[in-house]
């Protein structure tokens, strides 16, 4: 990717995310008067320059993803104006400020797995768990997984991205009770790789197929929501083993390739590993 193609790549996202995140604050949120009557939903630029101490002409710039110097104490002052969150202040530096100097790894390396890895995973009896690299594509998974969700090995190894196989398999969208909130997490992990890699093409090219090819997919992405690890309770209705309720948690795996092990605890609640138990010794 050329270097004008990634510095473009790079400033739009940054243009997208501050206009959302604008558009969601309302003067009463940030403690200023409701004034006259609003065209556009959320506050003005001039108001979020007023509240992030710079002048509104730089704060436009900024806004239209023009090639301008930014500090660490101006991003500062912008995050705490549009009340982001730890994640979404990480994202913002990384659009910000050169995200371009990321490595990217090597193709090849992106499907590794350690020998101790794939053991810790597998051992993981009842706690279905999912190994996944930078681009949410599934390099690892153990036999809960398979159980839970679907047998991966399935799949042809270019079809199993996770962000795909939640738009396009019936399993996923009739497993999930709440089957918006379930993929907004994956979203808000696949947005914050995306902060860090926005000068790898793959995903500007990614998210225009899924853009195009489910109308869901672009109502969602476009909320911009940002997480690196989303801890949530997850409630699964299984086709053979009925109400499962999981508690999710996301690892990041320590290393030279971007890799994430999710984690599906069995909650208390539902007798949900009694039910998955009985579910792996009925296959």
């Amino acid at each position: 990717m050329k270097t004008e193609a990634r510095l473009e790549a790079r400033l739009e996202a940054l243009s997208v995310f501050l206009k959302t995140k604008r558009a969601r604050l309302h003067p009463h949120m940030v403690g200023l008067p409701q004034g006259s009557r609003r065209r556009t939903p959320g506050l003005r630029r001039e108001e979020v320059a007023q509240l992030a101490g710079v002048s509104t002409t730089w704060y436009t710039w900024l806004e239209q993803g023009r090639d301008i110097k930014v500090s660490a104490s101006v991003l500062d002052a912008i995050a705490a104006a549009l009340q982001l969150n730890t994640d979404e202040r990480k994202y913002l530096y990384d659009l910000a400020i050169e995200a371009g100097s990321h490595s990217l790894p090597a193709p090849a390396e992106q499907a590794v797995i350690s020998p101790s890895l794939q053991k810790i995973v597998q051992e993981l009896h009842y706690c279905p768990a999912i190994i996944s690299d930078r681009r949410c594509h599934i390099v690892g998974w153990n036999a809960a997984a398979a159980h839970v969700f679907m047998d991966f090995a399935e799949l042809p190894h270019e079809q199993r991205n996770m962000i795909e196989l939640l738009f396009t398999k019936k399993e996923f969208k009739s497993l999930a009770v709440n089957w918006e909130h379930f993929v907004k997490g994956f979203l808000a992990i696949f947005r914050a790789y995306y902060g860090q890699y926005v000068t790898d093409p793959w995903y500007a090219q990614f998210i225009q197929n899924m853009s195009q090819a489910f109308p869901e997919f672009n109502e969602l992405w476009n909320q911009s929501e940002v997480s690196s690890a989303p801890e949530v309770l997850i409630e699964f209705r299984h086709a053979k083993a009925g109400k499962m309720l999981f508690d999710l948690t996301s690892l990041q795996v320590q290393g030279s390739v971007d890799l994430r092990c999710s984690i599906y605890t069995p909650n208390a609640q539902a007798s949900t590993e009694s039910k998955l138990q009985k579910l792996m010794e009925g296959s």
